[in-house]
């Protein structure tokens, strides 16, 4: 094969980079979008399509950028008239975009009244920042007291969001830099206490309220029981019109299978659904594989069919076997089985015949157009000078392709489609490419590869795959899908789009998770602060409460919907409630002496494990040490007693959970007068005194022996807004708070052999699992959710 060089491709690469450069992308963001092709192809037809080559302002080019990963797919029509919006500046900020996509989205190809489109999208509107300031000064004082009681605890995206319904149309941006101002004028400086644990109040509870309270936290059950895969059709059914291809010239292509060709698929699969499950290997999977999968798998399983786990292995450079492992392991622990394992290598050969039989046929041909002219005549609907070349010559040059006789980058197999289609996905596409890279699965046995687009249909057709399931934006290829199968004369499988997962407080993209990786934002691919299945294993996660939280939302063909992190959160909570034992854990420890119990002196107390556990049973316990020196939360005791407070103070009792109730009597303080070092106490053996409040604790296991010494971890919200990606800046919204972890907390000594992986839950804390950091000397604790329920609080 020939050595690869430095050719047009390096050269095309330059000058796209120096485009993006010119819409003020800045350097290393634009260098990430060269990385990634569709995304680089998508932002090169934008910026020719906005006719803004030469340059334009850092707003604009970010918001073109945007145009290009998130334009709907089903009104590519419309875009052009999009795009002078934009660059006219009568679209400027990321709310106004969005709303133009969803009002996009619902009209797709339709056409629409350029009026209803501007009331929309707000265009006209201006806000100035004295409105911005006023509406920020009205939510700050209609949430005044819940700010001065929560202090720096305060949901701001809460705040962020209730701004943003009253005034849709401002600057994000501004908005955010006036609610810190706002918020650091209300409260001053962070103090250490702001970073407390605040106890929870604890109310009088009535049958009926408790009742309402059982009904309210229980979400849609018939949405949870009711089947998704009713809606689609059998197998034997698959003979209907799929799709109508409308050509150019006024013909229309009605896409079905024939009788013949249905018999005999049927006659291969015995009339079983077969799906198939294809992800890149190029990156770890997020939890938008996780529907992907709960759909492709979970209709095949509900059939009593088949799924295949088929890696789209078409790409050589992107490839690596770290991916195709972790994908393989995920599958896994998401609790599916394939059916069969493939790859799309593993169909080189009849994927090259089948290019060789379309040429014959007069469907392709050999071309000779580089990148950079393929796009300009695509853009200007013009054919390529080598599109009627006798089928004789893109035969034998075809061949030289696979033999390595002509140079990278010097010819293509294109599809000889409809370049006067008002659908992009039928100029034209690309069949095969030359590349002289090894392929990771397929050895150097080809230096043609054949596109995604060529490949994914015929291979659905040669596994037999009876329903091809797939998101929304691939719906505007369903046209050069079936053009493609028909063309060949081959099975059709049944094709239908879902929308997309989109979870707040989270980005989802694969170029969004790449940079945060990369650049070390977060701490690798398996961060728990990520939406990826890996983190959210390590986050203690358990694949049945992410099956549960997709089945719960369905499947749907409703785009653009953001569904609240909360809502995951809930499954979560509901299915660990029902796995954990519990422990006890104090984060912050505060030595408390009981001054009328001997030194030396330790008993054993029962704890329970499991709050329905059986009296007699004692797998339902636990022992805990109660010594003169145990210790309880920092935040569990006050200098000053009031009526609301349950916890600890001089001259107050409490209650130590499955101990004794003990009464301060004398409190050590350091220098300051202010810093408590340690609380005298006394306990009541006879267990007389019946105070309200009861805290969790761990004592010493034995005399003079500090409690065992662990690390916890504790996630919040990775981003501040509930949609970041929208921001322009989003890097600038991530959470500072986001991981805050505690080295010195101390637990109960059965929590001493916990393995890697092991969940629990710590008494009003939390739920947690042991990390892969964890050591013998130094155990770590990942805190998966909190205990409280906010999901039902927002309504959602």
């Amino acid at each position: 094969m020939p050595p690869t060089t430095k050719d047009s491709s390096s050269l095309d690469k330059e000058k796209i980079l120096d485009l993006f450069l010119r819409i003020q992308l800045d350097e290393r963001t634009a260098k990430n979008t060269l990385a990634n092709a569709k995304v680089t192809t998508s932002l090169v037809t934008v910026i020719h399509e906005a006719d803004v080559t030469e340059g334009c302002d850092r707003t604009t080019g970010n918001l073109l950028y945007t145009v290009s990963t998130k334009y709907p797919a089903n009104a590519l029509v419309h875009r052009p008239t999009f795009l002078k919006y934009v660059v006219s500046s009568k679209i400027k900020t990321p709310a106004q975009l969005e709303a133009a996509f969803l009002f996009l989205t619902n009209i797709g190809s339709e056409d629409f009244k350029l009026e209803d489109f501007e009331v929309a999208c707000g265009v006209g509107v201006e806000v100035s920042a004295e409105e911005i300031e006023r509406t920020v000064n009205e939510v700050f004082e209609e949430s005044k007291g819940v700010i001065l009681e929560q202090r720096y605890r305060t949901n701001v995206g809460d705040l962020f969001a209730n701004v943003r319904k009253r005034q849709p149309w401002a600057d994000p941006k501004i908005v955010k830099k006036l609610i810190d101002a706002k918020l650091y004028e209300l409260l001053g400086e962070r103090t250490a206490a702001d970073d407390e644990k605040v106890p929870k109040k604890k109310k009088e509870k009535n049958p009926k309220a408790e009742e309402k309270k059982i009904i309210v936290s229980t979400p849609e059950p018939s949405e949870e029981d009711s089947n998704p895969f009713l809606i689609f059709p059998q197998p034997e059914e698959n003979f209907k019109v799929h799709t109508e291809v409308f050509f150019s010239d006024g013909s229309i292509l009605r896409c079905c299978n024939t009788k013949e060709l249905l018999e005999k698929h049927l006659k291969v699969t015995g009339g079983k659904v077969l799906t198939r499950f294809p992800p890149e290997p190029n990156g770890y999977l997020h939890i938008g594989h996780a529907k992907a999968m709960f759909i492709d798998f979970g209709l095949a399983k509900e059939r009593g069919g088949g799924c295949y786990l088929r890696f789209d292995d078409t790409n050589p450079e992107a490839e690596k076997k770290e991916y195709i492992d972790h994908i393989k392991e995920i599958v896994k622990w998401m609790g599916w089985e394939p059916f069969k394992i493939t790859y799309t290598s593993d169909y080189f050969q009849e994927l090259f015949d089948l290019a060789v039989e379309l040429i014959r046929r007069g469907h392709a041909y050999v071309d000779h157009q580089t990148p950079t002219e393929i796009k300009e005549y695509r853009e200007k609907k013009m054919n390529s000078p080598w599109r009627d070349r006798p089928i004789a010559e893109s035969l034998k040059l075809f061949e030289d392709m696979r033999r390595g006789l002509i140079e990278e980058g010097k010819a293509t197999l294109r599809m000889k489609q409809d370049m006067q289609s008002d659908n992009f996905n039928m100029y034209d596409l690309i069949a095969y490419r030359i590349k002289f890279t090894p392929h990771p699965h397929a050895g150097d046995k080809w230096c043609v590869y054949p596109s995604y687009d060529y490949a994914h249909c015929i291979v659905d057709s040669l596994e037999n795959v009876t329903h091809s399931l797939c998101t929304l934006e691939f719906e505007t290829r369903r046209a050069s899908y079936y053009w493609l199968l028909h063309s060949l004369g081959i099975y059709q499988p049944y094709v239908w789009e879902y929308s997309r997962l989109n979870i707040s407080n989270t980005v989802m993209s694969k170029r969004k998770l790449n940079r945060l990786v990369t650049e070390k934002w977060v701490d690798g691919w398996d961060d728990p602060r990520l939406m990826t299945l890996a983190g959210l294993r390590r986050r203690g996660v358990t694949s049945t409460a992410i099956n549960t939280f997709v089945r719960g939302i369905g499947v749907t063909r409703s785009d653009c919907s953001m569904i609240r992190v909360d809502r995951l959160e809930f499954h979560i909570r509901e299915e660990l409630n029902k796995t954990s034992p519990r422990m006890m854990v104090v984060l912050h420890p505060l030595k408390v002496v009981i001054t009328n119990l001997e030194a030396g002196t330790a008993m054993d107390l029962d704890a329970r494990k499991w709050p329905d556990g059986q009296a007699d049973d004692a797998c339902a316990f636990y022992k805990v040490p109660f010594s003169n020196v145990v210790y309880i939360e920092r935040s569990d005791f006050r200098l000053k007693d009031s009526k609301d407070y349950y916890g600890l103070a001089p001259g107050k009792s409490v209650l130590l959970r499955y101990a004794f109730p003990i009464k301060c009597t004398d409190v050590i303080l350091a220098d300051d007068k202010e810093t408590v070092l340690e609380v005298r106490a006394e306990y009541d053996p006879s267990k007389k005194t019946k105070p309200k409040g009861v805290l969790h604790w761990v004592g010493e296991p034995s005399p003079g022996v500090d409690p065992i010494n662990v690390e916890i971890r504790l996630f919040d919200r990775l981003f501040l807004s509930e949609n970041p990606g929208e921001l322009e800046d989003w890097l600038a919204d991530l959470n500072p708070q986001s991981k805050t972890v505690i080295h010195n907390a101390y637990a109960v000594s059965a929590l001493g052999n916990a393995a890697v992986g092991d969940g629990f839950q710590f008494e009003r804390l939390g739920y947690f699992v042991v990390d892969k950091d964890s050591t013998p000397e130094k155990p770590v604790f990942n805190r998966t959710v909190t205990l409280r329920d906010s999901y039902n609080k927002s309504g959602k």
